[in-house]
């Protein structure tokens, strides 16, 4: 019975603690509910922990309490996996918007040496504000 009202305790503060992080801006909806099933699986299994016997059993698991272990090794890989893809995409961003703010310096320095060539556009040319050469 202690190991019931323990996962349940776990369970439901996991869960406030994920409301409170999306709340305060913290932490972004689609990853909140990806914690929210976590935290109500725990819940789930530590009211009825003979879901995990009967599951185990189901699968043909032998010892069914390594049943959640595997599972939580399982979700562990898979929300890595999912984080490296996450991360790959958002370096890919990056590089792009590096070569495009590169090329739009470039543009911005090829206007202003043609409006330095031309007569009478020293005023025009003061006016525009500098870009900051970024290395």
């Amino acid at each position: 019975m202690t190991a019931q009202i323990t996962a349940g305790v776990i369970g439901v503060l996991l869960a406030g603690a994920i409301l409170y992080l999306v709340r305060r801006d913290h932490l972004h909806g689609s990853y909140a509910l990806w914690w929210l099933a976590i935290a109500a699986v725990i819940l789930l299994l530590g009211a009825f922990p003979p879901i995990i016997d009967w599951l185990g059993r189901a699968i043909g698991i032998y010892y069914p309490p390594v049943l959640p272990i595997i599972v939580g090794i399982g979700m562990i890989l898979i929300r890595m996996l999912k984080m490296d893809i996450d991360r790959s995409q958002q370096e890919r961003q990056l590089r792009r918007l590096t070569q495009k703010l590169a090329i739009l310096e470039q543009e911005i320095g090829a206007a202003r040496r043609a409006n330095s060539t031309v007569p009478g556009s020293t005023a025009a040319a003061a006016e525009t504000p500098r870009v900051a050469e970024r290395r």
